[in-house]
């Protein structure tokens, strides 16, 4: 039992820190290809340092991924070998896939737009930034497939012990995907778009290079208003599909233990889960039938009656997840995207009526708003990897069989310790380069000391 949570926390720890950059860099990709875009189409010089300042934080939060990044592999050997070992075939084609063919393609072409500035023409220049941005949202399409398949299995056949391989295709296209992918790529965009309105309005609080970042901030506005309704509306989607495929997760998310018709949607509940009941709780009346089923009318399967299947299913054992943490942070979630959607459309109208420097208040809320993105990407998925519990690979293995037997706890205690150590200092290093870059903005270096800095940066990789 010790191994078992030694190993989930590491992997949670290592996890969540590298997920911090991910979504930034399939956003912040676009952005800075839509920027370059703009200045090869206009040949106006702001929308080249545009293109020079967020390309710099880009290089900055992208290195901080490979970096990260690199351990999450390494973990599938490491304390999860009995995991590796029985979906090893299945799980590891997508990734291999994804290094060798996206994540190749992102890093070759990141290195050419780095060292290709006045070197390359305009348009070949501005295709190897489109092409790092395309990469970095196909690396997280193939990463994606590989979960999908531990959420919902598909093309595959059991055969002595371990799950094979049957039909690519059918991994590829497992449905789970196509919900999954659009909801994961859009809240990055979500995150570009709010990390480069805040810094915009930090800027324009100060009165720093008004043109360049009053143009950013009108970029990053229109994107986010696309990308937040976006997200907002497969969400919805991703809901209704998984209460089909995933009740359990969703009756957890609701503190929902008996089954109704129709079924109402808890604001806030006390819960109390070794009784399988909520102490107190308010209610809209049908509201989660309606998020089920687009009807105010619909049966939505309760928590107990859900457990008495699993049981009939699969045989004795306890298959609710933690039904507080999940209620709570689909809560978290649900906020941080209601305030991001107020705070985006504010920001267009601000915007659209000449009013946006003149509200400094909106501009600091703004500014402060940087981190709930983040807030709500940790939350919503926390929501999906924990939500499946107690399965690592939904109705094949549980997560204490995945676990190695070969590795000790203190060998587990000892790798927790060092890898949040490193992190650490990780953290301190990636914040101290952004506040740098930020504080300095693009005016105060010159395109050749930029361009080396962007080099520097670039060796990360």
């Amino acid at each position: 039992m010790t191994q078992l949570i030694l190993s989930r926390l590491q992997f949670a720890v290592t996890t969540s820190y590298h997920f911090l950059f991910v979504p930034l860099t399939l956003g912040l990709g676009i952005l800075v290809a839509l920027m370059e875009t703009f200045y090869v189409k206009t040949g106006n010089e702001t929308y080249k340092t545009m293109t020079k300042f967020w390309g710099k934080l880009f290089l900055i939060n992208f290195a901080m991924g490979v970096v990260t990044g690199l351990v999450q592999e390494f973990q599938f050997g490491m304390n999860w070998s009995e995991y590796s070992r029985f979906v090893g075939d299945i799980f590891g084609a997508p990734l291999a896939v994804e290094a060798l063919l996206a994540f190749f393609l992102e890093s070759t072409f990141l290195g050419v737009w780095v060292f290709g500035w006045d070197r390359l023409s305009k348009k070949v220049h501005l295709l190897s930034i489109w092409l790092v941005a395309i990469s970095s949202n196909l690396s997280a399409l193939w990463i994606l497939i590989a979960n999908s398949f531990m959420q919902e299995p598909v093309g595959f056949t059991l055969r002595n012990g371990r799950a094979e391989m049957t039909d690519f295709f059918a991994l590829v296209t497992n449905p789970h995907v196509f919900y999954q992918f659009p909801h994961t790529v859009l809240s990055g965009f979500v995150t570009a778009a709010f990390f480069v309105m805040g810094i915009s309005a930090y800027h324009l609080i100060k009165k720093n290079h008004s043109d360049v970042f009053r143009r950013s901030f009108h970029i990053a506005v229109v994107f986010g208003i696309i990308s937040t309704f976006g997200v907002t509306g497969i969400g919805h989607l991703q809901g209704m599909y998984l209460v089909k495929t995933q009740p359990m997760k969703m009756a957890a998310a609701e503190a929902h233990w008996n089954t109704e018709n129709p079924a109402g949607l808890l604001l806030v509940a006390s819960i109390d889960q070794q009784k399988e009941k909520n102490n107190a709780q308010i209610e809209i009346p049908g509201l989660l039938s309606f998020l089920s089923y687009d009807s105010f009318t619909g049966e939505v399967k309760g928590i107990k009656e859900l457990q008495a299947a699993d049981i009939k299913q699969y045989g004795p054992g306890n298959y609710i997840p933690p039904v507080t943490s999940l209620f709570w942070s689909f809560r978290i979630m649900l906020a941080a995207g209601l305030w991001l959607v107020l705070m985006v459309l504010l920001g267009l109208y601000f915007y659209k009526t000449k009013r946006l420097e003149q509200k400094t208040w909106f501009l600091k809320l703004l500014l402060f708003t940087i981190p709930v993105p983040y807030i709500a990407n940790t939350a919503g998925w926390y929501l999906t990897e924990v939500g499946r519990q107690p399965w690592i690979v939904y109705g094949l293995q549980k997560v204490e069989a995945g676990v190695s037997t070969s590795v000790s706890a203190v060998s587990m205690l000892i790798a927790l310790t060092g890898f949040a150590f490193i992190y650490a200092i990780l953290a301190i290093a990636d914040v101290y380069l952004l506040v740098k870059f930020i504080k300095k903005g693009p005016e105060e270096a010159s395109p050749e000391i930029m361009d080396h800095e962007m080099k520097g940066a670039s060796l990360w990789t």
